[in-house]
């Protein structure tokens, strides 16, 4: 045991010294932790939104579409299909579409901003697969109505609002995407704000 005397000087500037040198190399190290939670260019570039021209999407004709990994589809419907969806009510799980399947704006009859424009993700809400698009050219094929979407993995049936009929594995209407009309020939798809 030394008697010589103590230095509290030093020993409290060796203590602060220590410390913020410890405190700068936490940051160091967190800074790039947090950095990595970021989405990268890629991931957000992913979920942009997709501008589509839907000027020469003819009468019964449906285009696909990428938005964040997923197809969607843009199905021009007929004057006659658009008078025959409500004769389907009776026959579909959720007709007025109550379950949150689409945004506020296209919570209505043919569940879109213009009627004669269809949106939607083109997965199927039981497990996933990608429904078939039965235009009026193949006849009576879904449920007795002219035109819908058929999904081949279960049997799932879908109107041309992307409604669930009733008695079918789906439990859910097709989902549709926020999107907004940007002018009379190009749609915005992954914007939600509202009916423009």
């Amino acid at each position: 045991m030394s008697n010589a005397p103590v230095d509290t000087g030093r020993r409290r500037f060796l203590t602060a010294a220590t410390a913020v040198v410890g405190g700068a190399g936490a940051v160091a190290v967190a800074v790039p932790f947090i950095k990595s939670w970021n989405p990268s260019a890629k991931a957000k570039a992913a979920g942009a939104p997709v501008e589509v021209n839907i000027s020469k999407v003819e009468p019964g004709q449906l285009i696909r579409v990428e938005w964040r990994g997923k197809p969607v589809w843009v199905v021009r419907r007929t004057e006659a299909v658009l008078n025959g969806l409500a004769s389907l009510d009776g026959q579909l799980r959720d007709p007025a579409s109550e379950e949150m399947q689409q945004p506020e704006y296209a919570q209505n009859a043919a569940r879109s901003i213009k009627p004669e424009f269809f949106i939607a993700v083109g997965i199927c809400t039981h497990l996933g697969c990608s429904p078939t698009y039965l235009p009026d050219s193949f006849g009576e094929q879904v449920e007795g109505v002219p035109s819908g979407f058929f999904c081949p993995c279960h049997g799932s049936k879908f109107d041309m609002a992307g409604r669930v009929f009733q008695g079918v594995p789906a439990p859910l209407n097709l989902v549709v995407p926020p999107h907004q009309y940007v002018d009379d020939n190009t749609v915005l798809i992954g914007v939600d704000t509202g009916a423009v």
